[in-house]
C-alpha cells in the first residue's frame, strides 16, 4: 500500500489512475478508482488557463465590451447639475424641463417698464454679445443651446456670468429672429461714462454730434444709430419721447453701434446743452423749404411735408389744437399758437450740400409724426444754426428720418475733414505777406 501512494504522489492522480486499475486486486482497483474521481473533480475545480499573446491581449483591451441586454434596460443617471467645458475653466448649467428663467428674462427685457425696473438688456448673436463685451458691458446671464458658441466667445469675460445650457428649441420659441443662433444674453444696462469703445471709433472721431428729437419707430432710430456710427459722430443725444435705444428691435437695427459710441436717452432740452461741446453750432434737418413753399402747396393749402420734416404745427402746437374744443382759454392757446408759427419762420434755410460744417456742428433730426419739436428750433437759432435742406421733387413724399440722418452725417463728415485738410495746407505752406 504504502508503495501505491509513493506511485500515485511520483506520477500523480491522472496518470497513476489506469496502472492501478492493471494490478490485481481489489485494494489496488478501488484506490485506483477512488483517485481517478478525485482527478476529474481537481480538473473541474481548476480549469486550465491559456493566456494569449501580449498583442492581442491589448488589442482585446482597445475593442469596448458588449453590454449585456438586460444590463440596457437599466435607467441611465441623470448628468450632474454643474459640468466644465472641457479645456477651459468655464463651469455651465443643464435646465431642466420646465426651467423658467429664459421666458422670465425675455419677458423683462422685452419691456420698457421692466428694463427700467431691473436695469437689464437683452441682446441676442454671437456678434452683439461680443461686442458688447469688448465694450465691458456686464453679463449676468448666458443662455446657449451648444457649448461650441461659448468657445467664439472671451473666456475672461464668462468666468463670473451664470452660464446656462438649453434647448435650441427653447430659444427660439423666444426668440424674435427668422433664423436665431441660439445664443441669448442678459446684460446690465449700460453706462455709456463706463463704456470702452473700440480705439479705431475713437480715433476716427469727429466734432460732430447728432440730436434725436422725439423718434418713435425702432427700426429708424436703430439705423440712424448705426449710420452716426459710421460717420464718426462723437456721440448721440435722445430727447424725452424717442423710442427706448435699449429696445430690442432698435439693437438689432443697430448692429453694434450701441457699443461703438455713446448714447444718451432720455435728456430733457434744457440739458442738452450740457452734452456739447463749447460753442456748438446746432442745425436741423428739413425738407420744407419756404422758397418754393407755393410749388409744394397742395389743394387744402397746406404744406406737403411728412416724416422727419419741420412745420408749423410743430407738437406743441398740435396738442394745443386737440385741446381746443375742452379748453375755455382757446382763444390764448391760439395766440401763443400763432406766435409759435411766426418765430418758426425766422429761422434761415440753406441747402445741405451749401457750407455749414464748422466745428464743432450737432444735427437735429426730427420725429416722423410730429416732426421737430419747438425747443430744436429755438435752440438752433439761439446758436446761429440753420435748417438744412434736403431738396426733394414736388410731390414727391419726404425722405424718412433714417435716410435724412444719414445724409447730413456724411455731409457734415466731408465738410468737417475738408475743412481740417485745408487748415493743415495752410500751416504748411502759409501764404506770404
Amino acid at each position: 500500500m504504502a508503495a501505491l501512494r509513493r506511485l500515485t504522489l511520483a506520477l500523480g492522480p491522472g496518470l497513476a489512475a489506469p496502472l492501478l486499475r492493471a494490478q490485481p486486486g481489489g485494494a489496488g482497483a478501488c484506490l485506483a478508482e477512488a483517485t481517478g474521481r478525485r482527478g476529474v473533480r481537481a480538473l473541474r475545480r481548476s480549469p486550465v488557463r491559456v493566456h494569449p499573446p501580449r498583442r492581442e491581449q491589448e488589442a482585446a483591451a482597445a475593442v469596448p465590451a458588449r453590454r449585456d441586454p438586460a444590463e440596457r434596460k437599466k435607467p441611465q443617471l441623470a448628468p450632474a447639475p454643474e459640468q466644465s467645458l472641457a479645456g477651459q475653466e468655464l463651469r455651465y448649467e443643464k435646465a431642466e424641463p420646465g426651467d423658467r428663467r429664459l421666458g422670465k428674462v425675455v419677458t423683462i427685457a422685452k419691456s420698457k417698464k421692466f428694463r427700467d425696473r431691473h436695469g437689464k438688456i437683452l441682446l441676442e448673436g454671437q456678434r452683439l454679445i461680443k461686442d458688447a463685451l469688448d465694450a465691458g458691458a456686464v453679463l449676468q446671464t448666458l443662455f446657449f443651446s451648444t457649448v461650441g458658441h461659448l468657445k467664439k466667445l472671451p473666456e475672461e469675460k464668462l468666468k463670473k456670468t451664470t452660464l446656462v445650457k438649453v434647448k435650441f428649441e427653447d430659444i427660439k420659441n423666444w426668440s424674435d429672429l427668422i433664423a436665431p443662433q441660439g445664443l441669448m444674453g442678459i446684460f446690465s444696462r449700460p453706462d455709456h461714462a463706463k463704456m470702452t469703445y473700440p480705439p479705431v471709433q475713437l480715433r476716427s472721431a469727429l466734432p460732430l454730434s447728432l440730436i434725436c428729437d422725439n423718434l418713435r419707430d425702432p427700426g429708424n432710430l436703430g439705423t440712424i444709430l448705426r449710420s452716426a456710427a459710421g460717420a464718426g459722430c462723437s456721440k448721440v443725444l435722445l430727447t424725452k419721447g424717442c423710442v427706448d435705444p435699449w429696445e430690442p428691435k432698435v439693437l438689432r437695427a443697430g448692429m453694434g453701434a450701441h457699443f461703438r459710441l455713446p448714447i444718451i436717452a432720455d435728456l430733457e432740452w434744457e440739458s442738452i446743452s450740457n452734452y456739447l461741446p463749447r460753442d456748438t453750432r446746432v442745425h436741423v434737418a428739413d425738407n420744407h423749404d419756404p422758397r418754393t413753399q407755393e410749388e409744394t402747396e397742395d389743394a387744402s393749402g397746406k404744406a406737403s411735408s411728412y416724416g422727419w420734416v419741420s412745420r408749423p404745427h410743430n407738437l406743441k402746437a398740435q396738442i394745443g389744437r386737440e385741446d381746443l374744443a375742452f379748453d375755455s382759454e382757446s382763444e390764448e392757446k391760439e395766440e401763443e399758437q400763432r406766435a409759435d408759427e411766426a418765430w418758426v419762420s425766422e429761422l434761415d434755410a440753406q441747402c445741405y450740400h451749401e457750407s455749414w460744417g464748422q466745428a464743432p456742428v450737432a444735427v437735429v433730426i426730427g420725429g416722423e409724426i410730429h416732426g421737430l419739436s419747438t425747443e430744436a428750433l429755438q435752440l438752433a437759432e439761439s446758436t446761429g444754426g440753420k435748417r438744412l435742406i434736403i431738396p426733394v421733387v414736388p410731390g414727391v413724399d419726404s425722405l424718412n428720418s433714417a435716410m435724412a440722418a444719414s445724409i447730413l452725417l456724411f455731409e457734415g463728415k466731408r465738410q468737417l475733414q475738408l475743412r481740417e485738410k485745408q487748415g493743415s495746407t495752410r500751416q504748411k505752406f502759409p501764404a506770404s505777406g
